[in-house]
């Protein structure tokens, strides 16, 4: 019982380290000089392609990548019916990350909708595995909530 305690102050603790840390990614891009073309990391070295500039690359990199993570931890975090509206904000985020990658893409915000289908299918498939597994502590966490309650305030019959 105190391993599951535990390891749920664990999970917990880090998603809401990641939650917010999570925007000031938004703000990497001005640690990047001005006008380099390439950057040197210690994972290897980033071109700007399309965009010319590393900062600007690393600045819409990190525009869709942010409020994609945000979205996700969202939905899988949530126990609510209406999550599942959550699903098309993550498919047209993961597609505009997809066409930010992609050098060949002129553009990266002008997508045709029709492109996102194929993607919410999969990303479906994948968020749904993910929240059937969470769903379960989902659950317990709730139901030993009403247990507790339900002790500390028993219902009198009769």
């Amino acid at each position: 019982m105190k391993s599951n305690k535990k390891t749920s102050l664990w999970t917990g603790s880090i998603i809401l380290l990641i939650v917010i840390i999570t925007p000031y990614l938004l703000y990497i891009h001005q640690s990047i000089p001005d006008s380099i073309e390439n950057y040197e990391t210690i994972f290897g070295v980033i071109k700007g392609g399309h965009y010319i500039r590393v900062q600007t690359y690393i600045y819409f990199l990190l525009s869709k990548f942010v409020p994609l993570l945000l979205l996700t931890i969202w939905f899988l975090t949530n126990k609510h019916w209406w999550v599942h509206a959550i699903i098309i904000p993550i498919s047209v985020y993961l597609f505009q990350l997809f066409s930010v990658i992609n050098d060949s893409e002129k553009y990266a915000d002008e997508v045709d909708f029709i492109y996102t289908v194929p993607i919410t299918a999969i990303v479906v498939v994948i968020l749904y595995f993910l929240r059937s597994k969470l769903a379960i502590y989902i659950q317990a966490v709730d139901l030993k909530k009403e247990m507790e309650e339900n002790m500390k305030n028993p219902k009198k019959i009769g």
